[in-house]
């Protein structure tokens, strides 16, 4: 179903944004690291408290809800299913950078959670970040990899994937619950995206 131009009612207690998907099909020169004492560690298995605990950190800010609602099983399902990879980004001892990588698809690669926690933004982080997922992610055989981003996220996430080599190719409304009005965030999560419920 398409939406009709104009303006489209969200009913309360929803939450809707845009999403938009970016990819690249071909390895991206890789843009120079930035100075810091960062260094990326594989996580696995990966611990589920490990992971909630670090989503959350990441995420909160920017509504990353899908994955909080979550039982063991069906988290550890996720997390520990055949062609998934996660990385911690490692500063001063403590895991301050989500990376989430899932090569379930024959030559492709999703970067399917991306971030770093909030203290670490602008700092350069980000782009060492990309940098190793980048290296990961070419050094399979792949053809394509991509990452989708939405209007919850921060206001400068498609300029930093444009920047790191991804194109938009798609355009999505997602319609959710909110999450702070069921409990899976605090009320006071992402202050810029209105409770309306």
């Amino acid at each position: 179903m398409l939406l009709p131009d104009g303006y489209s009612d969200i009913p309360h207690g929803k939450v809707a944004a845009v999403v938009t998907h970016l990819e690249m099909t071909e390895r991206p020169p890789l843009r120079g690291d930035p100075p810091g004492a960062w260094r990326l560690r594989k996580v696995e298995p990966p611990a589920l408290d490990w992971y909630r605990d670090l989503y959350r950190r990441v995420g909160e800010e920017w509504l990353w809800f899908t994955r909080t609602g979550l039982d063991d099983a069906d988290l550890a399902g996720r997390i520990h299913a055949p062609g998934v990879e996660l990385y911690g980004l490692v500063v001063d001892g403590w895991d301050e950078g989500l990376l989430e990588l899932d090569f379930s698809e024959p030559g492709e690669c999703q970067l399917l959670y991306f971030g770093v926690t909030a203290k670490f933004i602008g700092t350069g982080a980000a782009r060492f970040l990309m940098n190793r997922a980048l290296e990961i992610a070419w050094s399979r055989d792949v053809g394509r990899v991509w990452v989708h981003t939405c209007t919850f996220d921060h206001p400068s996430a498609i300029a930093f994937y444009q920047r790191s080599g991804f194109r938009a190719f798609k355009r999505q409304i997602e319609v959710a619950d909110d999450p702070r009005l069921d409990g899976r965030l605090p009320r006071d999560a992402a202050r810029h995206v209105p409770v309306i419920g």
